[in-house]
């Protein structure tokens, strides 16, 4: 199983960036998928996830109309698009994948994880 998030970079305060996670090796459609994100000094925390079907989603309080995460099975691809970036989303997110079907935002529920991608947001 591999799973490739991409599109980090470095972006001024306000701007937006979108993420991709493409995934190989799985039944994409099968499992649930998930974004995390780790500042440095600070825990791996949960972002948002989308579930088997993509009509469910959940989205951590602190993003909440500011991230949108959503997929395309027939890509095997998820995507989070982040608008308003803030200085404190500065962190490396990283995708991954977990047989729930349901979304679910404990870091224990995920079986595959990927090398992650930095963001930075400048103030």
């Amino acid at each position: 199983v591999q799973l490739q998030a991409s599109g980090g970079g470095l972006v001024q305060a306000g701007g937006s960036l979108r993420l991709s996670c493409a995934a190989s090796g799985l039944t994409f459609s099968r499992y649930t998928m998930g974004w995390f994100r780790q500042a440095s000094g600070k825990e791996r925390e949960f972002v948002a996830a989308v579930g088997w079907s993509s009509r469910t989603t959940s989205h951590a309080d602190s993003v909440k109309g500011q991230f949108t995460a959503s997929r395309d099975n027939a890509k095997n691809t998820m995507y989070l698009q982040m608008n308003s970036l803030k200085p404190e989303d500065t962190a490396v997110y990283y995708c991954a994948a977990s047989p729930r079907i349901v979304p679910v935002a404990g870091s224990h529920e995920y079986d595959y994880w990927g090398q992650g991608t930095l963001v930075t947001v400048s103030s």
